[in-house]
């Protein structure tokens, strides 16, 4: 302890407790200052300065793209659709125009979705593209399947193309037995070398085509995403529509010339072996088959529950779809050959080497039937209570539906083998003089004829019909529109 401390303790005659307290202090208060005065002591920690917090990064901007939905038959713009593009959405306006602002320009998928029309879904290249056109189909301006409708009215009721017609394009296909089928703005035909192709309606452009072995002599039918083919060499073949390649195939064991008929995703058509099959397309298993015990070349058709498919046999057979149990069976004077027509209770049954048409009941009452001294190879056609037969002496009959009275008869002056059709109140055939003739369905008077047919003359859809010659294939619009 220093002695001034000492000195001054003593002077001032402190107690004793309080001498040592002092003195204590003295000793601890040097002993804190040597520490703090040492050379190798090391310095303190020292915290590094909080970092600052990240910004959040800016919000993406976003542009305003146009989507404009068109209807793909009529060209007209497509009011109020539902329009996504990625997770985007809006409506078309008065002029089919959705604005909808995006995040980023790049391939997004685009969807539209508009009442009474076929779901639309495709991705499309935004960048440097602030605006898109897209086609969108109404169903019920489609043609697809043989005959038009389940009951094989070959009549289709809401397309609106009456002639004189100009031809749009034309393209070669091969010797056609039976119609295209039309769907979304394409068509698929099959020739009779076994050859499908997929069309363009815009200008007949080849999409794909797929050859098969053997022969056809159907047409495809057009169920959602796949095409549906029967071949003469015994095979149901399923193709993407898109691609044309074969997802899966079935073999029945004999030659197929019937027509396909899908109902709730069964396939229901008949073979040469006599047999009539309900082949499952989802499972790819038949769910019944019904052996009928004569060859079969029609087609399938559909009314009140009831599948009807007639035979070599002189057989029209009335079918249970759920499992191919006989209801009923009539017989008419000949082989059937083409395909029973059913509409408003009644199923019309052309009979080759009968020469005649027959009409029964859906509860299968015979109710009147028609010679015409010569092969009916044509299905008939049904439209507004008339029935409509070819027959190959060269005439089209116009019968009451109701009575089978004949109504006007046209002579043609060649064979009629293939079923005629009704658009638009106007009916067409084709003869083998290669001649397509159109005649107004109420009256019989000749509108309209083209140098060119065979067998079943025209199918289409909302924009345009689709004539068939022997061997070619021709797409026509009416004068009377400019597009």
């Amino acid at each position: 302890m220093p002695s001034i401390v000492v000195a001054t303790l003593r002077r001032v005659r402190l107690p004793a407790v309080l001498v040592a307290l002092a003195l204590l202090a003295a000793g601890c208060s040097s002993s804190k200052q040597a520490e703090t005065t040492r050379p190798d002591a090391p310095p303190a920690a020292l915290k590094p300065p909080p970092k600052p917090r990240p910004k959040p990064p800016p919000a993406p901007k976003r542009s305003k793209v146009h989507v404009i939905v068109y209807d793909g038959d009529t060209g007209a713009a497509v009011r109020n659709a539902v329009v996504h593009v990625g997770r985007f959405g809006g409506r078309t306006d008065y002029h089919g125009v959705a604005k909808i602002r995006i995040a980023r320009h790049a391939r997004l998928e685009v969807a539209v979705a508009k009442r009474g029309y076929d779901a639309y879904s495709q991705r499309l290249q935004f960048r440097n593209r602030p605006k898109v056109g897209v086609r969108v189909y109404q169903a019920k301006l489609q043609w697809p399947r043989y005959g038009a409708t389940p009951g094989r009215t070959q009549s289709h009721p809401l397309l609106k193309l009456r002639p004189p017609f100009r031809v749009v394009w034309s393209t070669a296909i091969g010797l056609m037995e039976f119609p295209a089928v039309v769907d979304a703005g394409v068509a698929f035909v099959a020739n009779y070398h076994a050859q499908v192709r997929a069309l363009s309606m815009l200008n007949g452009k080849v999409a794909w085509k797929r050859t098969f072995s053997g022969i056809m002599a159907a047409s495809p039918a057009i169920v959602g995403d796949d095409l549906i083919v029967h071949a003469m060499n015994g095979n149901v073949y399923v193709l993407d529509r898109h691609s044309g390649r074969i997802r899966w195939s079935y073999r029945t064991g004999a030659p197929i010339e019937s027509s396909p008929l899908v109902l709730g995703g069964v396939d229901y058509f008949g073979d040469w072996s006599g047999t009539v099959w309900a082949l499952d397309l989802r499972t790819h298993r038949p769910r019944w088959t019904y052996r009928s015990g004569s060859k079969i070349t029609s087609s399938a058709s559909y009314a009140g529950g009831t599948i009807f498919i007639g035979d070599y046999g002189g057989r029209l057979l009335a079918l249970s779809p759920a499992n191919g149990g006989l209801r009923w069976s009539g017989s008419v004077n000949g082989r059937v050959y083409g395909t029973p027509a059913t509409d408003h209770g009644r199923i019309f049954v052309p009979s080759s080497t009968g020469g005649s048409l027959t009409a029964f009941s859906t509860r299968g009452s015979r109710l009147w039937s028609l010679g015409t001294g010569s092969y009916v190879y044509s299905s008939p056609a049904v439209w507004n209570g008339r029935v409509y037969i070819g027959s190959y002496n060269g005439s089209l009959y116009c019968l009451s539906a109701a009575s089978g009275r004949v109504l006007w008869r046209f002579s043609s002056g060649g064979a009629i083998g293939g079923a005629p059709t009704v658009v638009d109140g106007v009916v067409y055939f084709a003869n083998r003089g290669h001649r397509i003739y159109a005649l107004d369905a109420r009256t019989g008077r000749q509108v309209w004829r083209w140098p060119d047919g065979a067998f079943v003359p025209v199918t289409g859809n909302g924009r345009l019909l689709l004539l068939h010659g022997f061997s070619r294939l021709y797409a026509v619009a009416p004068k009377s529109r400019l597009r």
